[in-house]
């Protein structure tokens, strides 16, 4: 099982302290393929359609960590009640049929209470429409959730991280037995 955790966003370090938080969870539990994908270590060209042949040696390995990925964490900011560019840029990028049937969890630092609305009415439609299993639980995290340093120090957020590597596991196991079961029939 190979599980790709993005970091949504070229700026900012919040994010990628609560996907860590994540993926280091996942590791402690399973022996899982775990890799943090940081698109602020890629130059990732815009999507306009083209070929994947044609873009550029970063675009192209993004593209290719995407397709070999059995499930995603994706961890984003919420800036101006949305998810940045590049996260949608990368989703963009490789046909929704390689997201199908995938498992995601989502994670969002944000500025107020009220952007969990991204994840509800903005993130969640996109993995439906990607038909994508979707952990039930995802993490939200406020500026009062890290220390000086970015640490995730909010029980709630140490919870939630908790409940939702748990769904997340426990869904991709179930997912990946039927795929089993599907190409033994």
């Amino acid at each position: 099982m190979k599980v790709l955790g993005i970091s949504g966003t070229i700026i900012g370090a919040k994010p990628i302290a609560i996907l860590s938080k994540i993926l280091a969870n996942i590791e402690m539990k399973v022996d899982w393929d775990v890799e943090l994908l940081d698109l602020s270590k890629y130059d990732i060209e815009f999507c306009d359609g083209r070929q994947e042949s044609d873009y550029s040696i970063h675009t192209q390995t993004v593209i290719q960590k995407l397709k070999e990925a059995d499930a995603y964490i994706i961890s984003t900011p919420i800036f101006n009640g949305s998810f940045p560019a590049p996260l949608k840029n990368v989703i963009d990028l490789i046909s929704p049929q390689h997201f199908e049937g995938k498992i995601m969890g989502f994670a969002a630092a944000a500025g107020n209470a009220n952007h969990y609305l991204v994840i509800e009415n903005q993130l969640r439609p996109i993995a439906s429409y990607l038909q994508t299993y979707v952990a039930p639980t995802y993490i939200f995290a406020l500026p009062d959730s890290y220390d000086e340093k970015n640490n995730v120090v909010c029980s709630k957020v140490l919870e939630d991280i908790n409940q939702m590597t748990n769904q997340f596991i426990n869904l991709s196991k179930v997912i990946n037995q039927e795929r089993v079961d599907a190409k033994n029939e």
